[in-house]
């Protein structure tokens, strides 16, 4: 048995995929999902609502993913539990086995793999994730990204999530490699980005994210580390290296423009790509 939690600003489009997804294969009282719809303006909170059954809904008028995050674990009863972002795509079998570790292992914090699809987008989308499905960064077994649960032990090491950008990688840097464990044999999908724009958006967030959590203290984990590696791998095959270009030019405008929004961070709205949101109801 197990609680979700799912912060939802504006997700009539994808709300319904992810609930369908967790709910279709569930047993009897085996599932407690909590959707916090926070800030939304669409009908996210009366498709979230027609699941029934194991699906509660909470509606907030304070657009925060991380003030919703709280707002569902008041809520949440069980344990381990999980926060699963509502543009994501998890089964009941994935979450189970997820479940299964933390339960077996003495884990405190545990995820499945990611898949990205990438069907619609551009071949500049595409690039780049060809290059980043190969870094450091995605091999080492990042816990979030979309999806992490925790046991009780695991939530009980910090108090209540801080307003930050970077949900994941704040939970992510409160473990060490030996307390989180990297579910290999289970994954979940991430929608990426139809448009390079889109993707320079989500990509800058995630930066943003990190940096403020090194002002703040909270210094991440989530460490980028270097692209040489990844650059001496990719010049083996000259196939590769129109896809390398693309993915250096991302990085560096997205690095440009997260440290040009740490100085403004007071000001900051939150930048999301909705081209990777598909109508699903």
């Amino acid at each position: 048995m197990v609680s979700i939690v799912i912060p939802a600003h504006n997700e009539e489009r994808v709300i319904g995929r992810c609930l369908r997804a967790l709910t279709a294969e569930s047993a009897d009282n085996e599932l407690e999902v909590i959707v916090v719809c926070n800030g939304c303006r669409d009908d996210t909170a009366g498709l979230a609502r027609r699941f029934g059954g194991p699906v509660t809904v909470i509606e907030t008028p304070v657009a925060s993913k991380c003030h919703a995050l709280n707002l569902g674990d008041d809520v949440a009863t069980r344990f381990p539990r999980f926060y699963i972002d509502a543009d994501v795509r998890i089964t009941m079998n994935a979450v189970r086995e997820v479940a299964k570790v933390l339960n077996d292992t003495g884990a405190m914090a545990a995820a499945p793999r990611m898949n990205v699809e990438l069907a619609g987008c551009s071949w500049m989308v595409r690039a780049f994730y060809r290059v980043w499905l190969q870094s450091s960064y995605h091999k080492s077994g990042m816990i979030g990204s979309g999806v992490y649960a925790l046991s009780r032990k695991g939530r009980s090491r910090f108090a209540h999530f801080p307003s930050i950008i970077a949900d994941d990688g704040y939970v992510y840097n409160l473990f060490s490699p030996a307390e989180r464990q990297m579910v290999r044999a289970e994954r979940f999908v991430v929608y990426a980005p139809h448009t390079v724009i889109g993707l320079i958006k989500i990509m800058t967030r995630s930066r943003l994210g990190d940096y403020e959590l090194r002002k703040k203290g909270l210094c991440a984990a989530q460490q980028r580390g270097t692209s040489w590696p990844l650059l001496r791998e990719m010049a083996k095959n000259p196939r590769d290296w129109a896809a390398f270009g693309v993915y250096c030019a991302v990085k560096i405008i997205t690095r440009l423009r997260a440290r040009w929004q740490l100085t403004r961070l007071g000001e900051y709205r939150w930048e999301r790509d909705d081209t990777s949101r598909q109508t699903d109801r």
